[in-house]
């Protein structure tokens, strides 16, 4: 059972926040890329998150198709099967879902889960996010709660937003965002476990931003201020307790120095999003491949080409072996590596 059921992923989430790691979550749009993070996952012997989204399962659905439900229930159907032969657990997650989308989206798949639960089969996704950040905190949370309600009867754990995270990503654009909205508060923190909790068989995680921002940025330009989730955590934890300490979650890492990155393993961060550097990961090697034989794989001046450099297995293995590369070292990165409790 490498896909992991609801009582696992707890499991996954709780070991952990206690020791002070995090989760790649690596966004896929293919089966290729799906089996290139199942491979990094195994290589660093760690636990993992694959995700789905929007854009990612309208692509997989074909240029002629273009449904993101569709497309997201093929790649999540390939891991269940595909997973069985590995030795490590993967949670399957759909990522930021707009209030415009979560009909199209979020919602057939929980139907899809709500059908394979009457058959017996396990949930199709572990959890789903709702990104509501571009709605005021309130209408947000009025969202998500009804949300939460349904995802709980399913076994299924909801990931919400709570502020924006900046740049550009999958075709949402938040590079003109106001300063101000890239920090979550201490109060946004509070109001979000205060909303949340009130469905007390729910299980959440709150994506809080703290200056990170979506995209291609050198080492050093993005400027994060970890201490922002220090201080929501000890804003729940002064009201309501220890056990209040929200699952947290990481997005727009590209660019972040390493010791930041390390920094919010100690405030609750159980999961950080990764989809920028493995993209680059996959796409360099194909580069690399069509530059370095470009008489072989184009019929150039009367010639042929070269059938095995065309053929896109060639090219496509080259892929999914560096992806899953960059896999490991997202996975070392996050202290993961060699902490799967698969075998525990």
């Amino acid at each position: 059972m490498p896909v992991a059921d609801f009582n696992v992923y707890c499991k996954m989430l709780d070991t952990a926040k206690k020791n002070h790691f995090a989760f790649p979550a690596i966004n896929v749009s293919s089966i290729i890329t799906a089996n290139a993070v199942l491979k990094g996952f195994a290589d660093a012997r760690c636990d993992g998150i694959i995700q789905v989204s929007t854009g990612g399962g309208e692509f997989a659905s074909g240029t002629s198709v273009k449904d993101m439900a569709l497309g997201a229930i093929s790649i999540a159907q390939h891991v269940h099967l595909m997973a069985e032969r590995y030795n490590i657990y993967v949670a399957l997650h759909t990522d930021h879902c707009a209030p415009g989308k979560l009909d199209g989206f979020v919602r057939p798949l929980m139907e899809e889960t709500k059908k394979r639960r009457a058959n017996g089969m396990p949930n199709l996704f572990n959890s789903h996010m709702f990104d509501g950040s571009e709605l005021p905190l309130k209408e947000n949370m009025d969202i998500a709660l009804p949300l939460l309600k349904e995802c709980a009867a399913l076994r299924i754990i909801l990931e919400v937003e709570a502020g924006v995270v900046g740049g550009e990503e999958d075709g949402v654009n938040h590079e003109n965002a106001p300063p101000e909205k890239l920090y979550t508060t201490p109060e946004d923190m509070r109001y979000v476990y205060e909303r949340l909790s009130e469905v007390t068989d729910g299980r959440f995680m709150l994506a809080a931003t703290f200056g990170n921002v979506h995209g291609v940025y050198k080492p050093g330009n993005v400027k994060l201020t970890p201490r922002i989730l220090k201080e929501g955590q000890s804003a729940v934890i002064k009201k309501y307790g220890e056990n209040a300490a929200m699952d947290l979650v990481f997005h727009g890492g590209s660019g972040s120095e390493l010791s930041d990155i390390h920094e919010t393993l100690d405030y609750g961060v159980v999961k950080m999003n990764v989809d920028t550097d493995t993209q680059y990961a996959y796409t360099r090697p194909i580069v690399e491949h069509v530059m370095h034989n470009y008489d072989k794989v184009l019929k150039i001046e009367g010639e042929v080409g070269n059938k095995k450099f065309y053929d896109p297995r060639s090219y496509s293995k080259k892929a999914e072996i560096s992806m899953s590369e960059r896999v490991v070292i997202a996975a070392r990165d996050l202290k993961a590596d060699d902490k799967s409790i698969f075998n525990s």
